[in-house]
This record gives structure tokens, C-alpha cells and sequence, in this order.
């Protein structure tokens, strides 16, 4: 494929650099209010899914497995509400992935948002949303800057 975007975050490197500290502050702060790596990395997926973000998928899936989430939980997220597969909290934090990526509200999400923060608590919850924010943010930069995938070997290794 010919590349005619830009790489946002080669063209701006500043603006990456921000991007990438903000990252990183979310995700220490969702840690320390109460949310697990795996639950970082469902929402991380889940959102990456429903944007269509190749790049961004190819990176949590990586982390994902690395954060301990089983493969077969990996192999039927898109079908979540249709298995009993994921906990409680799993399930509310992919509630909270699609609620925030899925815009506008409905009836429906904020539903499943209050049912979410029931089994979260406020801090999680309130946790699970910023991070639902911020890979929409990222995925939006992977997406307009038309990030490739390259091929990998089974252990992650980018292949020549």
C-alpha cells in the first residue's frame, strides 16, 4: 500500500510526545483507583474493535496476552454478551468501552453505564472511562495517520 497520510506523531513528534505522557498518567491513575492491567487491556481491545483500528489491535493483543487474559477470551470478545466467559467486571468494563466509544448515549448504554459503576465503584468506573477516552484518542491517531501493521512471529518479534 502507497502511503499518502502523514504519521501524525512523526510530523508533530511534540504533540506524540504529550500524547504519550498523558497515556501513561491515565493508566497509573486507573491503577491506583482500582482497575487491573486485564481490565485496562479489555477496554483497550474492545474500543480498538468497534473503531476498526488495526494498528491499535495489534499492540493490546500483545499486552493483553502479556497481562495474563486467556485466548479464548481474546477469540470471542466481539461476542462478550453472548457468552458467560468474563466476570462481572470484566463484563462492566467492556459495557463502559462500548458506551463510550459507541456515541451518543442511549437509553440502553446508560444503562449499562449505571450497571457498570454498581459493580466498579465510582473510582473504577470513573477510571474505566478515561481510559475508554483515551484509546479513542489514540485509535483516531493510528487511523488518520494510517499506522501499518508489520508481521510478527509468535513471540512478538517484528519479522524482516
Amino acid at each position: 500500500m502507497r502511503r499518502v497520510r502523514p504519521f501524525l506523531d512523526k510530523v508533530m513528534p511534540e504533540a506524540w510526545l504529550a500524547a504519550r505522557a498523558y497515556v501513561e498518567a491515565i493508566r497509573s491513575a486507573a491503577l491506583e483507583r482500582g482497575l487491573t492491567e486485564q481490565e485496562i487491556e479489555f477496554l483497550n481491545l474492545r474500543c480498538s474493535q468497534l473503531n476498526g483500528c488495526a494498528s491499535c489491535l495489534d499492540v493490546h493483543s500483545r499486552k493483553a496476552r502479556q497481562a495474563g487474559i486467556p485466548d479464548q477470551k481474546l477469540a470471542v470478545l466481539p461476542a462478550w454478551r453472548e457468552t458467560d466467559l468474563y466476570t462481572d467486571r470484566e463484563t462492566a468494563v467492556l459495557a463502559v468501552a462500548e458506551a463510550g466509544t459507541l456515541l451518543p448515549l442511549t437509553d440502553d448504554r446508560r444503562a449499562d453505564l449505571e450497571a457498570a459503576r454498581a459493580i466498579l465503584g465510582e473510582d473504577a468506573f470513573v477510571a474505566a472511562e478515561w481510559v475508554t477516552v483515551t484509546i479513542n484518542a489514540f485509535n483516531r491517531i493510528s487511523i488518520l495517520s494510517e499506522h501499518p501493521v508489520r508481521p510478527r512471529d509468535a513471540d512478538g518479534k517484528l519479522i524482516p
